[in-house]
């Protein structure tokens, strides 16, 4: 895992070494153990290394071709290395090291893009082809790696993180003001915008390429993979597919273990992070695990269950794993809100703060960790959100009722109100056209309650998962830390979106006969967390993990806030988002916020993910 920069002057005025240096600075943090620069006139690359596969000089980068036409800059890591290596060697190329990034270098100087389908990993990288003057910008499939590209002036700018970018000398940096209505609709942003005029996030599944032989270089985008849930046609047994789903687990565990360091597991207590313990256990003995808890001592309703310790160590003991945990308490989340906002660069999905204590917690110990992420996203462990839209008069209306769930932070009926000071800038943005778009490329006849769950899985792949991929890659790097998704496996991936619905929902004809328009207490429970979701993630589960795990009430990794922001921590809000000078009624409403505290204050509803962004945004815009 490491960190990439490169800058191209489009006038081929030289790049500048200290520029180069400035911006692989920006990301030291993404790779402690080696730094590199390659330079030649107009065109820049640096790199930042965290050592993981072959440790020796070996895997220094940016990495040039035997044959010195091509120049590689590359984060991530290739599972199937190997494998691809032993192809490579049949069609007569040679290595220097045992790296997968000397892999990925002689992968695309033989198969070209098209090598990006055979790439069973996370990466995101930049290839500069000296021939032909052509730079290749790619991500995987997923979107676990992030890159950032950005085009001013006469120059292009590309970067694992914004701060790369943005250590250009001369670059200006203004908030995108159309993103932070997109953000305070749907807590994420869903197009390749950031909270960063003019710099884009390469969408996941895309490579991009900028051809420095035209006249008028454009960067042009190209999708090489997207989600694809569909029912299958020719459905196997129940059984098969447990089965199935048994085998892929194993395997894509196994396939993620490979390292040249420590590596441990995160371990909730729920069932996904105990799955990926239970497995790679068997090949580390005395693995190391980590927990974050929550002291709940001023905590209350559905938040008492929030802290997931105990069943932690029980699973830890019953894997006998090395466990290692850490207890969070309200002030812990003002402590670190500027260091997470320095690294998290704009706000994403969630209350992420936990999870840079998890990765700071697990950096002390290992240099690469397992984490559960994908499998809710996968396998249906949302049900509660689907039946909002299971049952619909057409497509637009199927949008209507997931876009109105989405409304995160607050409701169109409020946005024009938030945003008055900008509302003249920003009146044209249609939120639900932005919602309505993730879909633009996902075909299919809507015919059945099964193809509209299979819509809302593409959805949360493309949108919910996506954002939480971002944030995991950012507070895990934050601390030099390396995370790896066992469930984002290309071969396990691949089995659930052919997975039946049926398999992974067990209420939905339950749900299908409830008249829509019935809202008593019959339809109104499957809105709430329930045990339903992820059900063959749960029968084949149990085979390493205890019943009472798989069987168990979904629960996310969350902080009780909403009893923090009116209790211990109501200070701290009030301090920060109503001092006098607060950055973000540059943008936002006074009173309209105060009225949103307060509905939080006094328990009429529960705003805390809208604090949360609050404050998140304030200590970005302080930063600057």
């Amino acid at each position: 895992m490491c960190g990439i920069a490169g800058l191209i002057d489009l006038r081929n005025g030289a790049v500048s070494p200290a520029v180069i240096q400035r911006m692989t600075d920006a990301v030291a943090h993404r790779g402690p153990d080696g730094e590199g620069q390659w330079i030649e006139g107009n065109v820049g690359l640096g790199h930042r290394r965290l050592a993981i596969i072959d440790l020796s000089p070996a895997g220094h980068q940016p990495m040039v071709s035997a044959d010195h036409r091509y120049v590689l800059s590359y984060n991530g890591e290739v599972y199937n290395f190997r494998e691809l290596r032993a192809e490579l060697e049949a069609l007569g190329y040679w290595f220097r090291s045992q790296t997968d990034s000397e892999v990925v270098l002689n992968a695309l100087a033989a198969w070209g893009t098209e090598a990006l389908g055979r790439f069973n990993g996370m990466f995101a990288f930049a290839l500069w082809d000296r021939r032909d003057k052509m730079l290749l910008l790619a991500r995987d499939r997923y979107g676990i790696k992030p890159l950032y590209t950005c085009r001013f002036g006469d120059r292009f700018a590309f970067g694992s993180e914004q701060k790369a970018i943005t250590a250009i000398p001369g670059f200006s940096s203004r908030p995108d003001k159309r993103a932070l209505l997109e953000y305070f609709t749907f807590q994420n942003i869903f197009t390749d915008r950031t909270l960063i005029e003019g710099i884009e996030l390469l969408p996941a599944g895309h490579y991009a390429t900028l051809d420095l032989s035209s006249s008028a270089p454009q960067l042009k985008r190209h999708q090489y993979w997207d989600f694809d849930f569909r029912e299958p046609e020719h459905p196997a047994s129940d059984e098969e597919y447990r089965e199935e789903l048994d085998r892929l687990f194993r395997q894509a565990v196994n396939r993620q273990l490979v390292t040249d360091v420590e590596l441990g597991s995160y371990l909730s207590g729920g069932m996904d992070s105990g799955s990926i313990t239970a497995v790679a256990a068997q090949s580390f003995p005395y693995l190391k695990t980590f927990t974050c808890g929550f002291d709940l001592s001023s905590a209350s309703g559905i938040e008492l269950a929030f802290d997931e310790r105990s069943k932690a160590e029980a699973m830890s003991y019953h894997f006998k794993t090395e466990h290692y945990e850490m207890v969070l308490k309200a002030g812990d989340m003002e402590r670190c809100l500027p260091r997470l906002a320095y690294h998290l660069e704009e706000p994403r999905v969630g209350q992420s703060y936990p999870n840079f204590y998890a990765a700071q917690l697990a950096s002390k110990f290992v240099k690469v960790v397992l984490s559960g992420a994908g499998g809710d996203e996968l396998f249906g462990g949302y049900p509660w959100r689907y039946y909002r839209a299971v049952v619909n008069d057409g497509f637009e209306d199927y949008v209507d009722k997931y876009y109105a769930f989405w409304q995160r932070l607050v409701s169109n009926s409020e946005l024009k109100q938030l945003f008055a000071p900008i509302w003249s800038d920003v009146s044209d943005v249609w939120t639900r056209d932005i919602f309505r778009g993730v879909f633009d490329h996902h075909e299919g006849a809507l015919a059945t309650p099964e193809t509209y769950i299979n819509h809302s899985l593409y959805f949360e792949c493309k949108t919910f998962l996506h954002g939480l991929l971002v944030v995991e890659d950012k507070l895990s790097m934050a601390h030099s830390l390396e995370s790896r998704v066992p469930f984002l496996d290309n071969d396990l991936v691949d089995f659930a979106m052919r997975c039946p619905v049926h398999l992974k929902l067990n209420n939905l004809a339950e749900v299908i006969r409830v008249n829509e328009n019935d809202l008593d207490d019959k339809q109104d429970r499957f809105f709430k967390k329930t045990k339903d979701g992820k059900q063959i993630l749960r029968d084949v589960m149990a085979r390493f993990i205890p019943e009472e795990v798989t069987r168990a009430e979904k629960q996310g990794f969350s902080a009780p806030d909403s009893s923090w922001f009116k209790g211990d921590s109501i200070d701290f809000v009030r301090r920060t988002l109503l001092e006098r000078n607060a950055r973000i009624y540059e943008f936002l409403d006074r009173e309209t916020v105060r009225g949103l505290l307060d509905q939080h204050f006094e328990g009429k509803r529960n705003r805390r993910l809208l604090i949360w962004s609050l404050l998140n945004l304030e200590q970005v815009l302080v930063n600057g």
